[in-house]
């Protein structure tokens, strides 16, 4: 007996090495299969790049089943590809558990590590406010922002001779929406990798730049020109940032009401008419509105006894969150012209919810099948068969073949338009009678763009490059007479079209051009492209 004891001690830790030893180099095996694989666009350390971070705190709302499915099949609506051909069942979940695990060490971004990250040109900051020589006289609110994320550049490009003025090298993974101070001068950049950037476009120079986090969403500018305020994945937060040097005022956690959980943020917009910031957290059912009028009422937290004589606990109103409490989720939303109201909608809700931003709740749902693209309506004025002008919102459809169109007084569909597949963008004019879609998410018809008559509701004509490229995101000039449309290529263009008669004029060559902004359409809130 005692003989046998003395066997199973070396044999036990024999056997725990070679455990120990296969557990190593699985672990050495799917590291390497995620640098093949994942890191070009996850980043090397899983922090987040064109794709997100991929951390457990990132990725509470995606359960392991689910990950291995997106992982296998690749995911609707975004740049996520299946790996089903490339990895067996086993490898494919060995990366499936794998980034649910922590990084170690944890990734810190904070005050000192922002604050670090700031620079500013000087001599940039002192150029004068009048339009440079190199906009060569032209029309500095009819310009485009051009985003080429093929080769990581930016070109501006002048809306009517309808020409390249300059082309600069961008940070890395810009996200595609830029957003412009309130009179076009300057244009804020945000890389998925948490930089922020101020271009000069009277000057055609960079004046300043921060990082503001680690995985960031999106950014939004003040209706009065003074704050930049920006979205992150990682860390969980909003970072508030002064708009004249990007300099860092505040950072404010996204805490949840019951203060025992964080959020990823979804999206942040400017609400210029309410002096205020929307916000859509997406790991906790709640809306903020923040306001940046130093006038404004303070916020009620907690038991309140008087709210005439301010008897409870209130905080100050400037940048303190006014909280909406949901029943879902809000990944996307959309701002009614008179921004009252936002129509919002999770990946996951089968309807959508109307929320009244005074009131603080939801007022409505909304009828919305598949994967609306709130984010990307517009707004029309239409006639209903009776003859009454009515204020319509159509919004395209990430996994249908749908754009839907709503009335905007009784929330009710007016009509589902049937389209060749589902799509990313809808853009408009006021001064077009036409709206074009594309079906980018479409395997068969992404190269399509179609193009429906605001008045009749249906698809009247179609826009095609040659089969298998991707033709999407349609933006106007500042007069409606042309429409700039995305050959979504690495040897991409943009494809001049002119609105009336609905044939290609030009085209610009561009790497990847996969969205491009009029600064009058974006700095006048357009009803024909997104806020």
């Amino acid at each position: 007996m005692k003989s046998l004891r003395r066997l199973a001690g070396p044999c036990l830790f024999a056997t725990l090495v070679a455990v120990a030893g296969a557990a190593a180099a699985a672990a050495a095996d799917v590291r390497a299969r995620y640098q093949e694989h994942c890191a070009a666009c996850h980043g090397e350390t899983r922090l987040g790049g064109v794709g997100p971070a991929l951390l457990p705190e990132n990725l509470e709302r995606l359960r392991k089943p689910e990950a291995l499915n997106v992982i296998r099949d690749g995911r609707v609506a975004t740049q996520m590809p299946g790996f089903a051909d490339k990895l067996s069942a086993e490898e494919l979940q060995q990366l499936a558990e794998w980034i649910y695990t922590p990084v170690v060490p944890a990734p810190v971004w904070g005050e000192k590590e922002i604050r670090d990250s700031h620079v500013v040109d000087a001599a940039a900051a002192r150029l004068p406010a009048r339009p440079g020589r190199g906009l060569k006289g032209a029309d500095p609110l009819n310009l485009f922002i051009v985003v080429e994320t093929g080769d990581h550049h930016v070109s501006v490009l002048d809306g009517d001779k309808l020409e390249r003025l300059h082309r600069f090298p961008s940070r890395y993974a810009l996200h595609g929406g830029p957003k412009f101070s309130p009179d076009g001068r300057f244009v804020y950049f945000a890389s998925r990798d948490g930089w922020i950037s101020k271009f000069d476009l009277y000057n055609l120079v960079i004046v300043a730049e921060v990082r503001a986090g680690l995985n960031t969403r999106n950014a939004a500018v003040s209706g009065d020109g003074k704050w930049v305020l920006v979205a992150n994945y990682l860390p969980h937060s909003l970072v508030l940032l002064d708009a004249v040097d990007l300099s860092l005022v505040r950072i404010i956690p996204t805490w949840n009401a019951a203060g025992n959980k964080t959020s990823r943020v979804s999206a942040v917009y400017d609400a210029a008419p309410r002096k205020s910031f929307v916000v859509a957290l997406k790991d906790v059912p709640e809306a903020w509105e923040l306001s940046y009028d130093p006038a404004a009422e303070p916020v009620a937290e907690g038991l309140v006894h008087d709210f005439q004589y301010k008897e409870g606990e209130f905080k100050p109103g400037m940048f303190h969150p006014r909280r909406t409490i949901l029943t879902d989720y809000l990944d996307d939303f959309f701002f009614t012209q008179s921004y009252d109201e936002i129509l919002g909608s999770s990946r996951s809700a089968t309807k959508g919810q109307v929320i009244f931003l005074d009131g603080r709740k939801k007022v409505a749902e909304l009828d919305l099948p598949g994967m609306p693209h709130l984010g990307s309506g517009i707004t029309w004025k239409w006639k209903d068969p009776a003859g009454r002008q009515r204020t319509v919102m159509a919004s395209p459809n990430l996994n249908a073949g749908l754009v839907t169109v709503i009335d905007l007084d009784t929330y009710e569909n007016v009509k589902q338009i049937e389209t060749l597949g589902p799509g990313f963008f809808l853009r408009s004019h006021e001064n077009s009678r036409y709206a074009f879609t594309d079906s980018m998410m479409s395997k068969e018809n992404r190269n399509v763009l179609q193009v429906i008559d605001k008045q009749s509701l249906e698809v009247v004509a179609q826009i095609r490059s040659k089969p298998g490229q991707t033709l999407a995101h349609v933006e106007f000039t500042r007069d409606g007479r042309y429409a700039l449309a995305s050959l979504w290529e690495m040897d991409g263009a943009l494809l001049v079209i002119d609105a009336e008669t609905l044939r290609e004029v030009k085209r610009i060559p561009a790497r990847k051009p996969v969205g491009k902004y009029n600064v009058w359409n974006k700095i006048s809130r357009s009803e024909g492209t997104s806020h």
